[in-house]
């Protein structure tokens, strides 16, 4: 069968993003603004919602985490959205998928390390690269959105949390580049007084943007401490809910 060229504008499908990447300082309150999300189910990968009330599974393996991907799809994927937090901790869990996919070339067959980092002139992180973007697709499918929760190194924070380099995202090189140029929307999140506030303004040192039109540039407050009681608002980032 042959193509058919399209011969008027085709109009977009999405309005919210598919896959959204968040980042900030370590106990910026990401967490609790995702827990505040409606029908948010968070991976913790790193035991950070041991104090909040949330939906949510604790993983500590690359193993626990495909079982509770397939319980989500036999379940017919209820959830709105599923957060990884955080996805420097999940670049860490593949290594053994990496490891396997390194054993099954004619160079790694006889591989008994446990690590592929140490291979020659850098030859494991392609394993790593490999590994870690066939479990993110598998996590695209458990639901509509996916939101990837991460961290920057906290000596090259600026002071002020509003601007941080590219290269401060918690991220191994090219691993780094290709979730950002694959991600719909980049925000980094941040604290300002009583507020916790998300930003996708960009500029030309900082990894924030979006595509979705209701996000570019904009800056959003997520959470509020208003008379002693916490507000979390999601619907200026994930709109007609």
């Amino acid at each position: 069968m042959g193509i058919t060229l399209p011969t008027v504008k085709i109009k977009g499908d999405r309005v919210n993003p598919k896959r959204i990447l968040i980042y900030s300082k370590p106990k910026t309150g990401k967490t609790t603004a995702y827990a505040g999300l409606e029908n948010n189910l968070i991976f913790d990968l790193e035991n950070g919602t041991d104090y909040i009330d949330a939906l949510k599974i604790k993983i500590t393996t690359l193993q626990e985490l495909l079982d509770a991907g397939k319980a989500i799809k036999e379940a017919g994927r209820p959830y709105d959205y599923v957060t990884i937090d955080t996805v420097t901790a999940l670049e860490e869990m593949i290594m053994p998928l990496a490891i396997k996919l390194y054993r099954q070339t004619p160079m790694g067959k006889n591989f008994d390390g446990d690590t592929v980092v140490t291979l020659a002139n850098g030859a494991g992180y392609l394993y790593i690269r490999q590994a870690f973007f066939q479990v993110l697709d598998f996590i695209d499918t458990l639901a509509p959105t996916i939101i990837l929760s991460g961290h920057i190194k906290d000596k090259q924070v600026d002071d002020k949390g509003e601007l941080v380099m590219s290269a401060n995202i918690d991220l191994t090189g090219k691993i780094k580049s290709m979730i950002c140029a694959q991600a719909d929307a980049i925000g980094y999140m941040y604290r300002k007084g009583n507020k916790t506030i998300l930003t996708f303004k960009t500029n030309d040192e900082v990894t924030c943007g979006a595509r979705p039109e209701h996000l570019r540039n904009e800056e959003i407050v997520i959470t509020e401490m208003i008379d002693g009681v916490l507000k979390t608002t999601w619907d200026k980032v994930f709109i007609n809910k």
